[in-house]
């Protein structure tokens, strides 16, 4: 047979057989909001941006993200999306439609 298990007794200090462990984690905090969008600056036309930043209402960039600015878009990388679009909008300007 088996050996008994080894219990702690009403009358110990651990008490009637109930335990409690505590698990430590780390959590890493995030610079930086979740998403993809959220990591990059957008094109947006200037007077939206101003007009943003004087009523509060958000804004549309040129990739079709919509949020209301208020971060300096110097410390991120453009937007591939928002760049491809201004660089093919450049392109157009040019006469050049990228077939050659």
């Amino acid at each position: 047979m088996s050996e008994p298990l080894d219990l702690p007794q009403p009358d110990s200090p651990d008490g009637p057989g109930t335990a409690t462990s505590v698990l430590e984690r780390t959590e890493a905090e995030e610079l930086v909001e979740p998403g993809d969008a959220e990591r990059f600056a957008h094109y947006v036309r200037k007077e939206k941006i101003l007009q943003s930043a004087m009523t509060g209402k958000p804004v549309i960039a040129l990739c079709g993200k919509v949020w209301v600015p208020g971060r300096d878009p110097n410390k991120f990388p453009v937007c591939p999306t928002c760049k491809a679009i201004v660089d093919s909008m450049k392109r157009r300007e040019n006469g050049d439609d990228g077939d050659e």
